[in-house]
């Protein structure tokens, strides 16, 4: 199976690489057009600010590769919220518009931000992603932004308010929090995703 991390830049590439190599696969981190069009499997892995991930997609004219990407996908933190319209940081940046929502600062009252360390998330989807993890189980987050709840989130979170923790549009998966931090749970997750596959246009579900 190739697996496609695609190289944005930041600082968690490696340590994602390394997560997904514990799990038996090889992955690689690349910009490469062609390698990331014929992936099987592809990663979306982001840390810092929406204006210069978005860059760097641009740059290598990646943009057109994602949004039309027809295997299974998935956002990690920052490349999750890359799916969105466009986010309230940085001025309002346009990203890739494959969900019809956008970022926004996280609203926490007295809470600190950004949003830092392990917390509950509850799944609505048992199907694809959470797949052997136990209900209400905890996952590492880092972020002061957030996607609201909406009607492709699969799972969410509460840090002064909810937010969604896990989405999914058809082929597109994201989850805010860090999986390669989140211990065995953050390593199912990834094995389901591995595992899932290709999908049906068609019959509008996975095979």
């Amino acid at each position: 199976m190739n697996i496609v991390i695609i190289d944005t830049g930041c600082a968690n590439l490696f340590s994602l690489k390394y997560a997904i190599q514990r799990l038996g696969y090889n992955p690689v981190i690349t910009k490469n057009i062609k390698m990331i069009e014929f992936a099987d499997k592809l990663l979306l892995p982001g840390v810092g600010t929406p204006i210069s991930a978005m860059e760097q997609l641009h740059k290598f004219d990646l943009v057109t590769v994602i949004k039309n990407f027809k295997k299974p996908i998935l956002g990690i933190c920052l490349g999750m919220q890359l799916f969105c319209l466009y986010s309230q940081e940085c001025n309002r940046v346009k990203m890739l518009g494959i969900i019809n929502s956008v970022v926004v600062k996280l609203t926490v009252n007295k809470l600190s931000i950004p949003h830092m360390g392990w917390n509950t998330v509850i799944s609505y989807d048992q199907e694809f992603l959470f797949r052997g993890i136990k209900p209400k189980s905890k996952f590492y987050f880092v972020h002061s932004y957030m996607l609201e709840m909406n009607k492709y989130t699969i799972a969410y979170s509460d840090y002064g308010g909810y937010f969604s923790a896990v989405i999914r549009k058809k082929n597109f998966f994201g989850v805010q929090f860090h999986p390669e931090k989140s211990g065995f749970v953050g390593a199912q997750l990834l094995k389901n995703f591995l595992e899932i596959g290709e999908y049906d246009y068609s019959s509008n579900r996975f095979n």
